[in-house]
């Protein structure tokens, strides 16, 4: 599926609709370049699962866990790629078991550069710019 985004609101509203649909368990994949919207949609996202605190990229401390309260999914982890140079450094911070968890979702950013630690079933999103205002969002599941 594809979409068009014209507004960084627009982006988070896309995907706060999306988060409807997740259950628990999932590993999203979030690919594009600088300033495409990655994070923007994680916000939109943790809206949408009911997360009011304020979310920012983990950059520098690489993943963060939200408690979300629902009926089947009790974390949303967000997951920074961009500084990690191999697999193991994502496995020494506890990834793999959420990963595993049917009780979070798991959303990296820069999923491109941790590919070898995705697992085989992972939706990927990736990220275009157009304008400086508008993105193109293409969901591949």
């Amino acid at each position: 599926m594809k979409v068009i985004s014209h507004s960084e609101k627009a982006t988070q509203k896309i995907a706060f609709d999306f988060a409807k649909k997740l259950k628990g368990g999932e590993t999203i994949g979030l690919i594009g370049d600088l300033g495409a919207g990655k994070t923007a949609f994680v916000k939109g996202l943790a809206k949408g699962l009911g997360i009011k605190k304020a979310i920012t990229s983990p950059t520098f401390v690489v993943m963060k866990v939200y408690p979300v309260k629902h009926t089947t999914i009790k974390h949303l982890v967000h997951v920074d790629a961009y500084r990690v140079r191999t697999a193991t450094s994502l496995t020494a911070i506890g990834l793999e078991d959420y990963i595993k968890s049917n009780d979070s979702v798991v959303v990296i950013e820069w999923a491109n550069l941790a590919k070898g630690f995705l697992p085989k079933k992972k939706i990927l999103i990736f990220f275009k710019h157009i304008t400086s205002a508008q993105r193109e969002i293409i969901f591949n599941s």
